[in-house]
């Protein structure tokens, strides 16, 4: 209850300038996904670790589902986070740091061919450690609500590590990262870090096929006038 009222409070805030706008949930998908943790043997536990990331397509959903058609404001996000056992916990604790960690941002691309792969960082949530709602699927409602443009993209960062991932899934799931072409695999991968410089561009330059970063935001786009202007 709390964190519904939460969100109301921070839809009324905004209220005078989209009192006729609807709220989208952005990144919800046609076909629900499980995450990879706890996993098994011949299924391992996998995490997102250090990285920017952006969901191209989803099974059964439109492509580039986290791509803004019109301007307007995100203002909560939801992760959905598996559950380690302790085991995997330490393990990722240890090469990656201590507390689980996501934060949302909004990005820029490049608007050439030549530029298409770089992204310039816009905006970005406050950082939230996520230890205490592993197994669950806990809203952030945002203190100040993201502005977004048309033609934006909404990305999660992992500073540290955070177990919203789902793996083993059709090639129809694909996502980018903040990685540059020739650190896309282990163990250069794992030498990479989160892209969290503000104004900053880096380049996505890597593309994993079967795999679901579990993440939506909350946006509510600008009304459209009524009034046509003279």
């Amino acid at each position: 209850m709390k964190r519904i009222l939460l969100l109301f409070s921070t839809l009324a805030l905004l209220a005078p300038a989209t009192a006729s706008a609807r709220v989208v949930e952005i990144g919800t998908p046609a076909a629900a996904a499980t995450p990879s943790c706890p996993g098994s043997t011949s299924d391992p536990c996998e995490a997102a670790v250090r990285v920017t990331a952006l969901q191209g397509r989803m099974t059964g959903g439109r492509e580039n589902p986290y791509y803004i058609r019109r301007d307007g404001y995100i203002v909560a996000f939801t992760v959905q986070l598996s559950k380690p056992t302790e085991e995997q916990i330490t393990y990722f604790a240890d090469r990656f740091g201590t507390t689980p960690q996501v934060r949302l941002s909004v990005l820029r691309r490049g608007d050439t061919r030549k530029t298409r792969l770089n992204y310039r960082l816009v905006g970005q949530s406050d950082v939230y450690d996520v230890d205490r709602y592993l197994g669950s699927s806990p809203t952030f409602v945002l203190d100040a609500p993201l502005r977004v443009k048309k033609t934006n993209w909404i990305a999660i960062t992992v500073p540290t590590w955070a177990p919203l991932f789902a793996h083993n899934l059709s090639n129809a799931n694909w996502w980018r990262s903040s990685r540059a072409k020739d650190s896309c695999k282990e163990p250069k991968s794992f030498d990479q870090f989160a892209f969290e410089a503000f104004r900053g561009v880096t380049t996505f330059g890597c593309t994993y096929h079967g795999a679901r970063l579990l993440y939506t935001a909350t946006y509510i786009p600008d009304p459209k006038p009524t009034v046509k202007e003279d």
